[in-house]
């Protein structure tokens, strides 16, 4: 046993070991330039020409507060690789999911399915997104270094029904006094002047965007619409998710629903207490129906009006609403489109800001980097996302596609869940403890 110990501690098994570890890391990142990485291996274990642990004694020892410090830093370094390669903790703040996923969960997701991201700033305070703790408008990173879109292998692709995190495509820009707040929509409905006189703006790399997280809809090269509240994709209805949600209006006979019907059927109070209907999964619809108080219940519909313009692609000549939308493409990469004035909308913003183009239109004429075309090539692929409260969320009927690059991991498990509407401890949702996420 002790000729055991005496090899594992043999300064070049731990060279050999470390190093073959690197190795195998550089491959799957795919950057040669860190090859040189291993020169600082070899002195960290063999030369010892640098004192890179400054803050230990001669000895190489961290002893008393140097040893919080050695502790701290290595567990820093360590969570901050896991959380760019392998592994983060998100939490959800809106009910877009639920009764999928519940306002209060904390999710793992998992960032190798997928593959993940190289960031594109990667000089950043750690385990921080993109606002510096206990501020509300610092910027959390600094961009001296940019670096272009780059993911990993992954074990596979996003696929048709899958929920996904990822960034949220129109949060390039974000207003100050309201950063939650859709910076472009603002734009569209008050007015470029009102929205810039109301808020400063700040403008965000595409890694430190807000995280969204939805299901997955269509993938690359699949056709989506919307029928009378139903997804079709490819001309197919999209599976059944039990816990899919509408809002309805109920109409009793003056008798209120008792409170214990609404916890029973986990429906929060703010969500009963919604003054444009109740949202209700097809479990619970058949139960409030069911109910001797009920004159009628019917789900809301063709909202919000058309003519509002408020749904992607922004244009009027797309008489959508959330129920009734589309058809529509899913960009896919290497795949060439015919450009008309029509359907320009549907991909303007991918051609000018997600793929980095000029984009004019002159007396009629399409212009993409001086040319004039009537064709374009994708650079990436591209997804639908929505979320399955699906008349409570702000999905990509509102903003298009969600290009391959904010794309983030898998949420693969609910480690804890809080009900905000309850006191500790009853607002723990025990039930959802460990519970994995399909």
């Amino acid at each position: 046993m002790k000729k055991y110990f005496d090899i594992v501690k043999n300064k070049w098994v731990k060279f050999g070991t470390v190093s073959f570890l690197y190795i195998l890391f550089v491959i799957w990142l795919r950057s040669p330039l860190c090859f040189l990485g291993l020169a600082v291996i070899y002195d960290i274990h063999i030369s010892k020409k640098v004192k890179w642990a400054f803050w230990k004694d001669k000895n190489g020892e961290a002893k008393g507060l140097r040893g919080w410090i050695d502790a701290i830093i290595f567990a820093v370094i360590a969570v901050t690789f896991l959380r760019m390669f392998f592994v983060e903790a998100y939490t959800i703040p809106t009910g877009s999911m639920e009764k999928s996923l519940l306002i209060g969960d904390y999710l793992f997701v998992d960032k190798v399915t997928y593959g993940p991201r190289v960031p594109n700033t990667p000089l950043s305070f750690p385990l921080v997104h993109n606002i510096l703790p206990l501020t509300q408008i610092t910027k959390s990173y600094l961009e001296w270094i940019k670096w272009d879109y780059k993911r990993l292998a992954g074990l596979r692709k996003i696929q048709r029904d899958d929920i996904v995190v990822f960034n949220f495509p129109h949060g390039d820009t974000v207003l100050v006094s309201n950063p939650t707040a859709d910076f472009y929509d603002w734009r569209r409905t008050l007015g470029k002047n009102y929205t810039l006189r109301k808020s400063d703006y700040t403008v965000r790399p595409v890694d430190k965007k807000d995280h969204y997280v939805k299901r997955c809809i269509a993938i690359p090269g699949d056709t989506m619409q919307i029928i009378d509240g139903d997804v079709y994709v490819n001309g197919q209805k999209q599976k059944d998710i039990p816990k899919k949600q509408y809002k309805y209006k109920i109409q009793t006979d003056g008798r209120p629903i008792p409170n214990k019907v609404w916890n029973d059927m986990n429906i929060s109070i703010s969500d009963r207490q919604a003054f444009d209907g109740i949202t209700l999964t097809a479990e619970n619809f058949e139960k409030i129906k069911k109910m001797p108080n009920i004159l009628n219940i019917e789900r809301i519909r063709n909202y919000p009006d058309p003519s509002a313009n408020t749904l992607f692609p922004f244009d009027k000549r797309y008489n959508w609403d959330i129920d009734n939308y589309g058809p529509v493409w899913i960009p896919q990469k290497g795949a060439t489109v015919e450009l008309t004035p029509e359907n320009l909308p549907l991909y303007k913003r991918i051609i000018d800001v997600y793929e980095n183009n000029d984009l004019e239109v002159k007396d009629g004429e399409i212009f993409i980097n001086g040319e004039n075309t009537n064709r374009y090539t994708f650079k990436m692929d591209y997804y639908w996302m929505m979320g399955d409260n699906r008349h409570n969320s702000l999905d990509s009927r509102y903003w298009g596609y969600v290009p391959e690059d904010h794309t983030v991991g898998r949420p693969i498990l609910i480690w804890f869940s809080s009900d905000n509407e309850k006191s500790f401890p009853n607002n723990i949702r025990w039930n959802r403890l460990l519970k994995t996420i399909k």
